[in-house]
């Protein structure tokens, strides 16, 4: 499990090198008005963007950080993350949040924060109230980290790919993106199933995850 995280977070910090490559590269070469939108994977858009001639003659490697800043905007490295205490456990499953923090999830209520180590178990602790009894209308945030760059975004904006075969600590996900762009390229290169916003997340699908049939 310790080499699947840290060749999660070597590709997070390649994908943020591109993308900051990217930028340069449009803003020097290119008219950015002309570029494609960012749908599709990696490769296609590589081609879109050589079709569109929006930018001067591109090597392969430059095409590639440009589609990378398409799908993904001008990741800056002060994005802010969400910053969990080395002590914080998960109220689902006991895991100590901090050793995970490319898939923390956060949901603050009457004024304390929970951290939860990847999106299933945050929904569990959200949809299961006989399990986790307290006052839904007294949750004031709730936050997810984006897949590549680890952004904190809310979760009621987030798009999900549900189960791909990318595996949080607690085995498969539902893993957050902030653009559906970025999510569609993942779910077609790590075969997921389909992509969910917040509030078609449900029992029956979370539950699935842990190969629970209601």
């Amino acid at each position: 499990m310790a080499g699947t995280l840290s060749a999660h977070a070597d590709n997070t910090t390649k994908v943020m090198k591109l993308a900051q490559k990217g930028a340069r590269i449009v803003k020097v070469m290119c008219e950015k008005e002309k570029l494609p939108s960012p749908d599709g994977t990696l490769e296609v858009l590589m081609e879109k963007i050589k079709a569109s001639k929006a930018c001067a003659p591109l090597s392969k490697s430059k095409r590639e950080a440009v589609a990378v800043y398409l799908q993904n905007g001008n990741v800056s490295v002060h994005t802010e993350h969400i910053h969990v205490p080395s002590d914080a456990k998960c109220p689902v499953c006991g895991m100590f949040v901090a050793k995970y923090p490319k898939w923390v999830a956060t949901m603050k209520v009457d004024g304390k924060t929970h951290y939860f180590d990847g999106v299933k178990d945050m929904m569990k602790y959200y949809i299961f109230d006989g399990n986790f009894p307290y006052d839904r209308s007294h949750i004031e945030q709730m936050e997810v980290s984006d897949y590549y760059t680890l952004e904190a975004i809310p979760a009621k904006e987030a798009f999900y790919v549900v189960d791909p075969d990318v595996y949080g600590p607690m085995g498969h996900e539902l893993v957050p993106f902030k653009k559906e762009e970025s999510a569609k390229t993942f779910m077609a290169e790590h075969h997921g199933k389909k992509i969910v916003k917040f509030d078609e997340i449900t029992a029956h699908m979370v539950m699935a995850l842990d190969g629970i049939e209601q």
